[in-house]
């Protein structure tokens, strides 16, 4: 009997350091524009409806992110 080993695939990134960069700006830029659209929304006490407008901008920082972590 042979050992039993693992046939894991390895991870190769598809993307340069370039476009790596480029995720990471268009997930950092939406984030900041969230954080500050929700400051302004937790400051004038608007209703916490007008917050879910900002789902959109946190999914896109959330996509961009990730994009930018697992290099795909």
């Amino acid at each position: 009997m042979s050992p039993i080993r693992s046939t894991s695939p390895v991870c190769i990134a598809n993307l340069s350091p370039r476009e790596r960069t480029k995720r990471l700006v268009a997930g950092a830029i939406p984030f900041v524009i969230a954080l500050v659209v929700l400051a302004v929304l937790a400051g004038t006490r608007a209703d916490r409806w007008w917050r879910l407008m900002l789902l959109p901008l946190f999914w896109g920082a959330a996509v961009g992110f990730f994009q930018w972590r697992d290099a795909t």
